[in-house]
């Protein structure tokens, strides 16, 4: 018999301690510690087998033949860098009914090959169900309602499918840990088990995964670097649009972004996400910006709303949404100190159109002028393209891509494009109106 023991293990590194402990010595995380009791002897398992091969030189690797699959959705393939690397493991996660599970059932009627689903969550007849509704027909896709990850290694070996899909990672089961399915070690474990089962096997694998009570990836934070991919569902779950992020990527750019519309036959791929985020933009109203962002190698257009409003209480209220909040409070702090405006008893709310977020400083100037446009009640022209970083000393900064910056303004239709001033160049051609700008408040002046 095996030899069971008591440990703690931090939910988020996965730091294993004898002992409670309130804060982790290894990540410094506060109450992540949790009791679980582990086995001290493995069984051999012919799937968890450590991979014993000779060594080969780099240049007598071949990478001629294709190594991709491509599938009918561009959007997903954009995220991943060009198509499905075999033998590559791909974690999914996102807020409960966000799409993960129907982005990948929908590539199942996409891919014309054997495709393994292990479902530990729905039965079969439910997969079948949301297939139909989907439109997914193929008979090619295969349904496992399993559990245990011995189990699963073992069919996955037996039928040599071309791909799989865990849904989820969470239900999985691993023999060798006596502690419940969706903790630390059960999640460690078994995905262990699916990577070293994608690397010798040359199947790629895709790990749907759950999400915490704070929005990241539930289980140990060693799980998203021991996947290749880690693909994460924005959006919120009462509007359609839905944006797919690359957080890390071995094969392909993590900055690059898929946005798809939730429709009743599933997720459909929007080809002008601009024309998507800009949908419903209202006219004649104070606190309304235009703001150009790259997610990746994309320029997005997007919306940018600002509310500033009197306030009766001594402390007013500071709201981003789509935006980070520290940057908010540092752009009103530059508005007050470089350019005179006062926003000491009043409430600042910012809100991004769309549920995209904005993590680029190249949103600081549109920003800015939003908050000023509300403050003081003025309308920014409707054909207006903002976009520039902002410094501390109220100064525009230069951003980077600006001639795909500017040909997307051109494309909506904008007539006019504010630039930082050291952005501008000699050579630049386009047929909108260039308005290269120093510092802020010059960007005031202007408009």
């Amino acid at each position: 018999m095996s030899k069971t023991k008591t440990v703690f293990i931090c939910g988020q590194c996965g730091y294993e301690s004898v002992k409670w402990a309130g804060k982790c010595p290894s990540c410094g995380e506060w109450n992540s510690f949790s009791e679980e009791t582990i086995s001290e002897t493995k069984k051999k398992d012919t799937a968890l087998k450590k991979i014993c091969s000779n060594s080969v030189s780099l240049s007598e690797i071949d990478c001629n033949e294709d190594i991709r699959f491509i599938t009918k959705i561009k959007e997903f393939d954009r995220v991943l860098g060009g198509g499905i690397v075999k033998g590559s493991l791909i974690l999914v996660s996102g807020e409960p009914g966000i799409g993960k599970s129907t982005i990948l059932l929908q590539i199942c009627g996409t891919l014309n090959m054997n495709i393994l689903y292990v479902s530990g969550e729905e039965s079969a007849r439910q997969i079948k169900l949301r297939a139909q509704r989907l439109g997914v027909k193929s008979s090619s896709v295969k349904i496992l309602c399993e559990t245990d990850v011995s189990s699963v290694c073992d069919k996955i070996i037996h039928e040599s499918p071309d791909m799989v899909i865990i849904d989820s990672i969470q239900t999985m089961l691993h023999d060798d840990i006596s502690s419940s399915p969706g903790s630390v070690s059960q999640v460690k474990e078994c995905t262990a088990a699916f990577m070293h089962l994608a690397k010798t096997e040359n199947i790629p694998v895709f790990l749907i995964g759950h999400v915490n009570k704070e929005g990241a990836v539930a289980g140990p934070k060693v799980m998203e670097h021991m996947v290749d991919a880690v693909l994460y569902f924005e959006g919120d779950r009462s509007t359609d649009c839905r944006i797919l992020r690359a957080i890390k990527n071995r094969y392909g750019s993590a900055n690059e972004v898929g946005v798809f519309e939730m429709t009743g036959e599933g997720l459909k791929e929007v080809e002008n996400p601009s024309l998507l985020f800009l949908r419903g933009k209202p006219s004649d109203v104070s606190g309304i910006t235009t703001v150009c962002v790259m997610e990746g190698s994309r320029p997005l257009a997007a919306e940018v709303q600002a509310l500033v409003s009197q306030t009766p209480f001594p402390a007013p209220r500071r709201v981003a949404n789509g935006f980070d909040f520290s940057r908010l409070n540092l752009i009103i702090a530059v508005l007050e100190k470089r350019c005179g405006f006062f926003f000491g008893t009043f409430d600042a709310y910012i809100n991004v159109v769309g549920g995209l977020k904005l993590n680029e400083p190249a949103a600081d100037l549109a920003i800015a002028i939003a908050l000023a446009s509300g403050l003081k009640d003025f309308i920014i022209p409707q054909d207006t393209v903002i976009f520039g970083e902002v410094g501390l000393a109220g100064e525009v900064r230069a951003v980077s891509n600006i001639e795909k910056r500017i040909a997307e303004a051109e494309k909506l239709g904008f007539k006019r494009c504010v630039i930082p001033e050291r952005n501008k160049t000699s050579h630049m051609k386009t047929n909108i109106e260039l308005i290269p700008v120093m510092t802020v408040r010059d960007a005031l002046n202007k408009l």
